[in-house]
């Protein structure tokens, strides 16, 4: 099974730039995005459903931001949306379709870039969702958490890492939430069960010389259950074309959909 997670940054930009077509050409199985900045009744031309493909979105309820989507070449037992909280489903951030092995997620978690209160804001949201992850690892199945977190877990995944500890996304109290995630409660970072080389970025600066010289930030995941743990089996950010600030990140796993 191949799945991939992309932040479009605006689905209609990146489509624009060619991501259709090539999404077309990956064989993936699911597609999560994120960060659409349209509604669904703005995407309902071939352009935003190819053919081959079930497409299931989350608004935002204010126009111009967030929204999450999942592309599925197999139709879904259900689909979720939300969290039951409103900086969650306000802002559509989150869905998940659920297959009879395995439940798949798309989510965005907010940036705290802006200003103190937008942190405190992304923390407050940081607390509700660990609150959600506890109780996944109640459920009788496994799960796949894929998106945009906003935060650099080690020093490995964020360039010129010593003069951004005290910005938002590479924080003290941030890079220790996913600690908890990944040490306490034994989720898995699917890529660096494969790839632990340093300088693997999934986002860069909005120009080009941070691209150039690969100076960005891994900031989108594919987090899964501890059961998945071996079932990883090829990992890869794709950086040969651009089609936002994020690159897509495709992970294939050893799960029959």
């Amino acid at each position: 099974m191949r799945v991939i997670t992309f932040n479009t940054q605006g689905i209609e930009q990146a489509a624009d730039r060619g991501f259709f077509d090539w999404m077309v050409r990956q064989d993936a199985d699911v597609i999560c995005l994120q960060n659409l900045r349209a509604k669904e009744y703005q995407l309902d031309g071939d352009r935003y459903h190819p053919e081959g493909y079930h497409a299931y979105f989350f608004d935002a309820f204010e126009d111009g931001v967030s929204g999450v989507a999942i592309y599925t070449r197999h139709v879904p037992k259900a689909i979720m949306t939300g969290l039951g909280f409103e900086q969650c489903d306000f802002h559509g951030r989150f869905i998940q379709a659920d297959f009879d092995k395995v439940s798949i997620s798309s989510l965005t978690v907010p940036s705290g870039l802006r200003s103190d209160e937008a942190q405190a804001a992304k923390m407050e949201y940081l607390a509700l969702f660990m609150g959600h992850l506890k109780k996944t690892l109640r459920k009788r199945r496994d799960f796949i958490f894929t998106g945009t977190l906003h935060i650099a877990h080690k020093s490995i995944d964020l360039s010129n890492w010593y003069v951004n500890q005290r910005v938002s996304g590479f924080l003290a109290e941030e890079r220790a939430w996913l600690e908890e995630v990944f040490k306490d409660l034994g989720y898995v970072d699917a890529f660096r069960q494969i790839n632990k080389a340093d300088r693997q970025y999934t986002w860069w600066p909005d120009y080009n010389r941070a691209w150039s010289l690969n100076e960005g930030a891994r900031l989108d995941y594919q987090i899964t259950t501890p059961n998945l743990r071996k079932s990883v089996k090829n990992v890869h950010i794709y950086r040969e074309q651009r089609f936002s600030d994020h690159a897509p990140l495709i992970i294939d796993y050893d799960i029959p959909m």
